[in-house]
């Protein structure tokens, strides 16, 4: 029996999503599509779960759709490619992407859904779609939004190639390692991150996303609302008591 295309498990409050089909570069089909939206759901719904890794097996993180399938006319089967940019920008958790190699169209997109990005010097990124007939939903959707319009448009017109260390100029991604870095550093960060309560972190994501749709009143305000609900948990106080007492807080998430 072939081995699963997304792997997924939880250790210590850490889940890890692992793309794996890497004698396809971790091509995504509606298989693995359909996978990799399961794993985003548990991420989402599971208490067990505090913070996520997404990664691929192999020399590759992804390179996008598998255009084989597409080819054979399976691309729009099950869950769409906007449905996992969605379903990532409304999890209330860290994701960090631990890019470990090329990182190409829907790959790009899964990564830059993510919360934090860490690239392997050796990653590429780029979006080739027009080289192929092809229009992008992450490109527009997603990079145009993170970086100038002007340095998006290149990328996306040309289908130019992006190294690791422009990527890192542009913010793109938050840190750049050598390639047996790559799952460490993502491990150091999540475990920082899982170190503190998950309740303000929730509502500063949550507030973070949704407020970037809101004008600066409205976005104010809907912060200091997620900031009030999170003053009333037990967790709010566990952690000034806990500072008083000069001790480790031990935390609820209620």
């Amino acid at each position: 029996m072939a081995e699963k295309e997304v792997l997924y498990e939880i250790k210590e409050g850490i889940a890890y999503i692992t793309m794996n089909r890497p004698e396809k570069l971790n091509a995504i089909d509606p298989a693995m599509r359909e996978l990799l939206w399961d794993a985003f759901q548990d991420v989402k719904n599971n208490p067990e779960v505090r913070c996520a890794i997404v990664t691929g097996a192999g020399r590759a993180f992804s390179t996008g759709h598998d255009l084989v399938a597409m080819a054979a006319g399976h691309a729009n089967e099950g869950h769409s490619t906007g449905d996992l940019y969605v379903v990532q920008s409304n999890i209330w958790k860290p994701i960090i992407a631990a890019i470990n190699g090329i990182c190409l169209a829907q790959g790009c997109g899964i990564a830059l859904g993510s919360d934090i990005r860490i690239a392997s010097s050796k990653a590429e990124f780029g979006w080739p779609q027009a080289k192929r007939g092809i229009s992008s939903v992450s490109g527009p959707a997603l990079l145009s939004q993170v970086v100038p319009k002007n340095i998006a448009f290149e990328f996306l017109f040309t289908g130019d190639f992006v190294n690791a260390q422009r990527a890192l100029e542009l913010l793109l991604v938050n840190h750049v390692v050598e390639p047996e870095e790559v799952m460490p550093k993502a491990e150091e960060i999540a475990r920082k991150i899982i170190a503190n309560a998950p309740l303000p972190i929730a509502a500063i994501k949550e507030a973070s996303i949704k407020g970037a749709e809101m004008g600066l009143e409205e976005r104010v305000a809907f912060a200091g609302q997620k900031r009030n609900e999170v003053l009333e948990s037990e967790d709010a106080k566990e952690g000034v008591l806990a500072f008083a007492e000069k001790r480790a807080p031990v935390w609820k998430g209620r």
